[in-house]
């Protein structure tokens, strides 16, 4: 039987948006984020990660920073009774500045690559499954991966919601969704 998913980006999302947070001491959590992992622990959602990375193609830090950077967050994740199930990165950038990371990809959001390996990796039920961003880029590949939920997190502008997504002003407000 197919899992549903809560797909969550990371900058903005998990943690407040900084610029190219690798390091624990610069993380600072969003509120309600460690109740709603474990709520969707509790009600059966696979809770996956998709974090576009460009701070790795620019070469501000390495992917083995990241790697660590991402266990440390799963560990405090761990400590506050809940799981996150998988993490799916994007490194590169159209303005990468390391050879390594082509400045092309299919993963990067807006593209639906991280979501479509989530689904694969999990046996993901897509249209059951909640997606939340603060961005547009967030929005559309939720959207072009088939994700039947949308929730665009803390915009300030209601207009930059695109069509197809609904606005949240506090992490919680899906908690229905997840119930039900």
């Amino acid at each position: 039987m197919k899992r549903k998913a809560l797909f969550l980006d990371r900058d903005g999302v998990i943690n407040v948006d900084f610029g190219y947070v690798h390091q624990p001491e610069r993380c600072v959590f969003i509120a309600g984020i460690f109740d709603l992992v474990r709520l969707a622990n509790e009600t059966g959602h696979a809770v996956i990660v998709v974090t576009n990375q460009a701070g790795i193609g620019r070469g501000y830090y390495s992917e083995a920073q990241f790697a660590s950077f991402m266990q440390w967050m799963s560990d405090r994740f761990a400590k506050e009774g809940a799981t996150i199930d998988g993490i799916y990165h994007c490194p590169h950038h159209p303005d990468a500045a390391l050879d390594a990371y082509p400045q092309s990809c299919l993963c990067r959001k807006p593209k639906s690559g991280m979501f479509d390996a989530a689904r694969q990796d999990f046996d993901l039920d897509m249209p059951a499954s909640i997606l939340i961003g603060d961005k547009r880029s967030d929005m559309e590949a939720g959207r072009r991966a088939g994700v039947g939920h949308c929730f665009m997190f803390g915009s300030k502008d209601k207009s930059e919601v695109p069509k197809g997504a609904l606005a949240i002003d506090a992490l919680l407000e899906v908690s229905p969704l997840l119930n039900g």
